[in-house]
């Protein structure tokens, strides 16, 4: 069954109509956020929901904050590649390999 996503922040669906910082994949419930700011700061919750199931799942809450020294610690610039040493497809079939970035 289809899936849709929704990200709560500090108890207000966020709406991202007019919002270039902010992105949630609907393929995987992502959300992104480019150039946090001090007004990003608070709590956010993953909601996901089935409409064929008629169900909503919300997940806990997680607390995003700034760094006073600016540092981004685990985060600093790096590029990493995990894949898998063998990824399986079947004849006819879509494979997804991601490569992803993250840094200042």
């Amino acid at each position: 069954p289809a899936l849709s996503y929704m990200w709560i922040f500090n108890n207000t669906t966020l709406d991202l109509g007019a919002d270039s910082r902010r992105f949630i994949s609907q393929a995987t419930g992502n959300l992104y956020l480019a150039k946090v700011e001090p007004w990003d700061v608070g709590n956010y919750t993953c909601a996901v929901s089935s409409a064929e199931a008629q169900r909503q799942v919300w997940g806990t809450p997680t607390a995003l904050s700034l760094r006073g020294d600016g540092v981004m610690g685990e985060y600093e610039p790096k590029i990493e590649v995990r894949f898998p040493e063998t990824t399986y497809a079947a004849k006819g079939s879509s494979a997804r390999l991601e490569c992803f970035a993250l840094g200042k």
